[in-house]
């Protein structure tokens, strides 16, 4: 398994080697050993969740207040379009955003850092996506941001066939920006990385 920094600060993609046979498959989808070679304490992920969207479905933009929370995401099966925007006050990338695409044919594990919105969209008929996250639940410290924001001009590869009442509540990336970082002057920045995860070197 390797491990690719991305453009966030803090980002890593985690590559493994799929062992493929005319059974089908097996793959390693984590190694201590590696995370903690690039800095993570794999002791510290409490808690492991999975979710299923059907093609076109949006889930995001989430993050969480406080003291963040870390996670690792990785699409156990199908693909889905996945979506990162830094949120931490005085990063020097503070509303930049990348994407990535997460699949069940590199079954790369994306690891986002505490203070990154994150979102995907589900581009096969079934995605299933599973996350191992450092922090328990706490509802009181959810963050969202609209998907659909202006400021930010997500363009998802799909039309938007499915998505919560609640992220179709969220607020924008203007409010969340002037709460989290009120003094800053950093101006907010487009798209400015994309890379395909079946494209990276294994």
């Amino acid at each position: 398994m390797q491990a690719r920094e991305m453009s966030l600060p803090g980002v890593l993609l985690f590559l493994p080697t799929p062992f493929h046979d005319d059974r089908g498959f097996f793959t390693r989808t984590f190694d201590v050993g590696v995370a903690r070679a690039h800095g993570l304490r794999p002791e510290l992920f409490l808690q492991d969740s999975q979710s299923r969207s059907r093609r076109g479905t949006v889930r995001g933009l989430h993050g969480r207040g406080g003291r963040g929370e870390s996670k690792l995401v990785r699409c156990a099966r199908g693909a889905v379009h996945d979506v990162l925007v830094d949120a931490r006050p005085g990063s020097p990338s503070f509303g930049q955003q990348m994407s990535v695409t997460l699949d069940d044919i590199t079954f790369a594990h994306l690891y986002v850092p505490p203070g990154i919105l994150h979102g995907f969209q589900a581009l096969t008929d079934q995605s299933d996506v599973c996350y191992r996250i450092d922090r328990e639940h706490d509802p009181a410290e959810d963050l969202s941001v609209r998907y659909d924001d202006p400021d930010l001009g997500i363009r998802w590869p799909l039309p938007v066939e499915a998505i919560s009442r609640r992220d179709l509540e969220a607020r924008s990336w203007a409010e969340l920006a002037e709460r989290s970082a009120p003094t800053s002057t950093q101006p907010l920045r487009r798209p400015s990385f994309t890379i395909a995860a079946r494209d990276a070197p294994t």
